[in-house]
């Protein structure tokens, strides 16, 4: 496979793992599902803003520009979902990943000629600091209640190696362990070269390949392994953002997700789900928390296994070499856990203010 000259992001052509299959031998894994399970569902948060603050003033004039242009301006934050979130997969038993940005600073680490860009001036508005106080304690909060913290790979890092180890490094050094893998940022991949990049800083899996315009098993029932290794790149089945507007067209959203839950049961497959931490506001994006707990509900009523891409990865391996001490209990929740598996406290940050 010839490697793009840029990074594909939005929308991969499913065609990319066809020639993956044929030019890199790519395989898929075929290991069994944790307790045989009918098939799983890997459940992943982007956290790409944790703050609402300035972004408000884009989405202003883009619609409802009272609302957001007071929300730019006031203390409170809706886009801080990371305590409610938790709660929400507590209380249904269930564990997800989320993966932090990095971002590199526009006038600090982009060349001038990125200045002007507007599409460069909203990538970089509202970039956050994973290192500050309040992101850190989410980190370790959420690592701490059985959580996947993983790297959410900038806007410009696909083709850069050095600059994506250098953003795994300062997660993993807030984390205090290592991380396993992560997304690409607006799902940019460079095929097969990111992937490359990904194993070579140490990555075990990625879950960008997919489409933020579409849903559904284009890029096939089960995980690649591009490389015919132990890296596995774990397709992307529903983004929110493709999905009818649950707020609007609520039936239709569920009635979609419905269809995409019964073909995974149908095809022992592993299904990937991507919700935005700001997609569970429910002032700001009505229907998509309920839309979340009713997947997860109904996946689970099917008989799947539900949990985080590293989980499931750690199920893939062990079972692919029984001799490999693989620590599965690090994600997956045992019966009677729901309870003790609550966040011990509160995860702050959700006031502006503070």
């Amino acid at each position: 496979m010839t490697a793009s000259s840029s990074p594909i992001g939005g929308h991969h052509p499913p065609s990319v793992v066809d020639e993956l299959v044929d030019d890199q031998d790519a395989t898929r894994v075929d290991a069994p599902l944790p307790g045989d399970a009918e098939f799983a569902l890997c459940l992943t948060h982007d956290v790409d803003r944790p703050y609402k603050g300035l972004p408000s003033l884009y989405y202003a004039l883009r619609e409802r520009p009272l609302y957001h242009a007071r929300t730019a301006l006031s203390s409170a934050n809706p886009y801080w979902q990371f305590e409610s979130i938790a709660e929400l997969e507590a209380d249904l038993g269930v564990r997800s990943a989320f993966y932090f940005l990095d971002e590199q600073h526009l006038f600090r680490d982009r060349p001038p000629s990125d200045w002007t860009s507007p599409t460069h001036w909203i990538e970089h508005l509202g970039r956050y600091d994973v290192e500050a106080p309040d992101i850190a304690r989410a980190v370790r909060e959420l690592d701490d209640g059985g959580w996947e913290v993983g790297l959410h790979g900038s806007y410009h890092s696909p083709d850069d190696q050095g600059r994506l180890r250098e953003e795994k490094n300062r997660i993993e050094s807030v984390l205090g362990d290592r991380i396993a893998g992560g997304r690409q940022h607006h799902l940019r991949l460079s095929f097969p070269e990111t992937w490359r990049h990904h194993r070579a800083i140490g990555l075990r899996y990625d879950a960008s390949l997919g489409s933020g315009e579409t849903v559904g098993f284009d890029y096939g029932y089960r995980p690649l392994r591009p490389f015919d290794d132990e890296f596995v790149a774990f397709p992307l089945t529903i983004m929110e953002q493709a999905l009818p507007d649950p707020g609007e067209r609520y039936d239709d959203a569920r009635d979609v997700c419905d269809r995409i839950l019964g073909e995974a049961a149908r095809n022992d497959a592993v299904a990937t789900a991507l919700w935005h931490p700001r997609y569970f506001s429910d002032r700001e994006f009505p229907g998509y928390r309920r839309l979340y707990r009713w997947l997860v509900e109904r996946a689970l009523e099917l008989g799947a296994w539900v949990g985080s891409p590293r989980a499931l990865y750690r199920w893939f391996e062990s079972d692919a070499d029984p001799e490999r001490e693989v620590d599965l209990d690090a994600d997956c929740e045992r019966p009677g856990d729901r309870e003790q598996n609550r966040l011990r406290s509160p995860i702050p940050g959700g006031d502006r203010s503070r």
